[in-house]
Order: C-alpha cells, then structure tokens, then sequence
C-alpha cells in the first residue's frame, strides 16, 4: 500500500506577480524548485497563508535567481502580490519509505531568498 506524504515545500514565501489571463499553474524561480527538489510540472498545492485558500496547479519554471513566485490563470484570483503562501509537493511512497524519508522544507527571507 502506497501512502501521500510530503516530499517538500516552499514555506512562506511571497507572490511576487499575478496574471490572471494565463492559461494557469504558477511559476518559480528556477534555484527555488531546485533547492526544494520540486520538478518543472510537478503538481503542488498552494496554500494562501493570509487569506486561508488552497488550491492545485502545476509548476512552470521561472528566471533563475529572479525570486519570482507567480500565480497564473484563475490562480491569480486566490492569491494577491505580497500575500505569504506555501507550496507544497507530495509524493507516494510506502510506509516503510515514508519512516525513513526526510522531507526538504526551504525557508525563506522577506526576499524570498532560501534561508537554508
């Protein structure tokens, strides 16, 4: 049996744009993904600390270095510039695995620059 377990997130980091007419998904600083071992296209969860929403998307590779963290598409309406939010990547894996697994939890500056 296979169980979803967090694999890695992006704690708190800022929305730097938001482009509602986009087809969706969101975009990340390239040295953001890598840092979080987040693939391009990976399936995230977005959670919105200041207003609470959380939603699903995709992940589409952003400048490397430029700190963008960008929501696209009807995205754009659940999460406003300045707004703190993190993402989430899960993965399955056994129990067993799931015992032994570290997730990568990346803190960040107000810059969303990587604390660690």
């Amino acid at each position: 049996m296979l169980i979803t377990t967090l694999k890695s997130k992006l704690h708190r980091v800022k929305v730097t744009e938001a482009e509602l007419y986009y087809e969706g998904s969101i975009t990340i600083d390239e040295e953001l993904l890598k840092t979080a071992g987040i693939l391009v296209h990976e399936k995230v969860q977005v959670v919105n600390v200041n207003n609470g929403s959380r939603l699903e998307t995709y992940t589409i590779l952003g400048e490397w270095g430029s700190r963008t963290i960008c929501l696209n598409g009807p995205a754009a309406r659940m999460n406003s510039v300045g707004d703190e939010i993190i993402i989430i990547a899960y993965a399955q894996m056994t129990e067993d695995e799931a015992l032994l697994y570290r997730p990568k939890v990346i803190l960040v500056d107000d810059n969303n620059n990587p604390l660690t």
